[in-house]
């Protein structure tokens, strides 16, 4: 098992929401960015979701440097997420032989924070 955390500032993600229009595309999925939008508070949601793609790449242990695909993490449903992987990042998670990923979000007025747990493949 694998563990990931994130922790962001909401108003960090507003002034980049703000300065950098094409941050939403480049980042989040179409349904993200439906869901969020529809949101009263945008930026939290926007923050929340982007703690929580951090999240899932530090339990896959991808990372999120250079090569990470923001758009290969979508995550949906509330209250309870759940994270579907496309691309790079679901062929990092089949090579190493990351099983269910587990997400829960939060947010306050200020902050947004996520914890992923990665489960190991069951091995018989």
């Amino acid at each position: 098992m694998k563990v990931g955390l994130d922790l962001i500032e909401i108003g960090r993600i507003e002034r980049t929401l703000t300065r950098y229009p094409s941050f939403r595309e480049r980042v989040f999925t179409d349904a993200e960015r439906a869901y969020c939008d529809s949101r009263p508070n945008p930026p939290q949601h926007y923050a929340a979701r982007f703690a929580g793609k951090e999240a899932v790449g530090k339990a896959l242990g991808f990372g999120v440097a250079r090569a990470f695909a923001w758009r290969d993490v979508e995550i949906s449903g509330r209250p309870k997420p759940s994270v579907r992987l496309s691309g790079r990042v679901a062929e990092w998670a089949r090579r190493q032989q990351a099983g269910a990923l587990d997400l829960s979000m939060t947010h306050s007025r200020e902050l947004a924070a996520a914890v992923c747990v990665a489960r190991d493949v069951d091995v018989d």
